[in-house]
């Protein structure tokens, strides 16, 4: 590899370790719902992101809001000294990408039969502090 190559990935690793984030894996809700929920909470601060994801009556927002919790816990473990009130965390990146499919079949008049796919999602949610410079 490269000197400008491996100094660019040591910065890269350098970056990840201090950044807070946390994934949730084959959450079995269709993307398409859980993105309505996620495009409330993307950008917004995170006491406030909190009791949006609690009031809302959807299933995907329960999910979400322990991801969120999660999240502030791996902040709070890089950052031990430091309080959430003060840092002014935000929800920096929120993604929900497609998982595999669970195939079924329903039964259907005249022995045919329906193609049923059950989706399930990935979310990635990224944690970020709010600076004098932003």
């Amino acid at each position: 590899m490269g000197s400008r190559k491996h100094n660019m990935a040591t910065q890269l690793k350098e970056a990840r370790k201090t950044r807070a984030f946390a994934k949730i894996t084959n959450c079995p809700t269709s993307p398409r719902k859980m993105r309505l929920v996620a495009d409330q909470v993307r950008g917004v601060e995170v006491e406030k992101a909190l009791q949006i994801l609690k009031f809302s009556p959807k299933e995907a927002s329960r999910n979400l809001e322990k991801l969120l919790m999660s999240a502030i816990a791996n902040w709070q473990a890089k950052n031990e000294d430091a309080s959430i009130e003060d840092a002014g965390l935000f929800v920096k990146s929120i993604c929900v990408d497609s998982a595999g499919m669970l195939k079924r079949l329903r039964p259907a008049p005249q022995g045919r039969a329906h193609r049923i796919r059950k989706r399930s999602n990935h979310v990635t949610l990224e944690l970020g502090t709010k600076t004098k410079s932003n």
